[in-house]
């Protein structure tokens, strides 16, 4: 069986011949060096955040960030509104928020002939790109509203539908320290986030460096790199990059061991309450595409796998009490998956 998948490029607009497919990459990782550049100019200290967040936006996916405040999880959202040219809205996340809140709803008008009609004003769900703030803060029928935006794309208010706006992303935050006054997200919300993004602390040359940066007179500001339109050529394109069967194999390996009623390793049946679905290999097959295009690459390689493993599945696993109370890591779990792959 040869390593490598076949490139059938059938879907509309994308190049059949493989030279100018080629090309196109290309093309598009020198202008992903330039975004990843333009939002170095703002973010510092944060390039692993930076780099999986690209990841799950090139991937068509959400991503869920986890860190205290004050990492600049707000200016990351902001910065690749401006830079991916894309529609951004901040949405921040408290128990009294409603679903009408973020969905939008639909208002009585008079028109001058004395006529009256519903029309529906759309809340701040329709962007492009939505920063929920504290999402586990929301209550879980806010939670449950938002659920079906990021799964459909589209939001249901008063039996009509309506269509969200392409591309549709959404990055939310929540903080690992405070748990008073929270929901935590049900394990359904947790599987629609692509990524789990853990944002730590800026190593010291970071910090001084964004401390001299964001004290003066001029700060730097992002400009726009690429368009709505481009982004979605790029996601387009990143699903026909060939991905070898091996990958496929060590994809599937890795996934389907973590589940604790048909894993052959012991780790995983002694501590993992519930393991990862069908979802993750997904995520994990696009993720590695768009990690390659993102370094340059024309293909990812096993190295991608390993290291996109850890995001995609610590928010699809649970360790059960006899690993909390032995003090088992997830992460030490998930070495466990990815140790027959190194």
């Amino acid at each position: 069986m040869s390593d490598t998948t076949t490139l059938d490029p059938r879907a509309t607009g994308i190049p059949k011949d493989g030279s100018a497919f080629i090309q196109e990459i290309e093309t598009l990782a020198d202008t992903l060096t330039t975004v990843r550049s333009g939002v170095a100019k703002v973010i510092f200290g944060q390039q692993d955040v930076v780099d999986q967040t690209l990841v799950t936006v090139l991937a068509g996916g959400h991503a869920l960030l986890i860190g205290v405040p004050g990492l600049a999880k707000t200016r990351l959202v902001e910065t690749l509104g401006i830079v991916l040219g894309l529609d951004d809205k901040r949405i921040q996340c408290t128990p009294d928020l409603m679903p009408s809140d973020i969905l939008g709803s639909e208002i009585l008008d008079e028109d001058a002939d004395g006529r009256r009609s519903f029309r529906f004003v759309e809340g701040p769900v329709f962007a492009q790109l939505l920063m929920a703030d504290e999402i586990n803060r929301a209550s879980p029928r806010t939670q449950s509203a938002l659920l079906q935006a990021m799964q459909e794309h589209s939001i249901s208010v008063a039996g009509h539908t309506h269509a969200l706006p392409s591309p549709f992303h959404v990055l939310a935050t929540q903080n690992p320290l405070e748990q008073e006054g929270t929901y935590p997200l049900p394990e359904a919300q947790l599987d629609r986030f692509l990524l789990q993004v853990s944002v730590g602390y800026p190593d010291i040359d970071a910090e001084r460096a964004m401390l001299l940066a964001t004290t003066g007179a001029d700060e730097a500001k992002p400009k726009q790199v690429l368009s709505a339109a481009d982004l979605l050529r790029a996601q387009k394109l990143l699903r026909y990059l060939p991905v070898g069967e091996s990958l496929v194999e060590a994809i599937l390996g890795i996934v389907r061991s973590g589940r604790p009623d048909s894993s052959e390793i012991e780790a995983v049946r002694r501590h993992v309450s519930w393991g990862p679905g069908p979802r993750a290999s997904q995520a994990l097959m696009l993720a590695i595409r768009a990690r390659a295009v993102l370094d340059g690459r024309l293909a990812p390689s096993i190295d991608d796998v390993l290291e996109l493993a850890y995001p995609v599945l610590r928010h699809r696993m649970a360790l059960n009490f006899a690993a909390r109370a032995e003090g088992v890591s997830l992460d030490s779990v998930i070495d466990s998956l990815c140790a027959p792959y190194r």
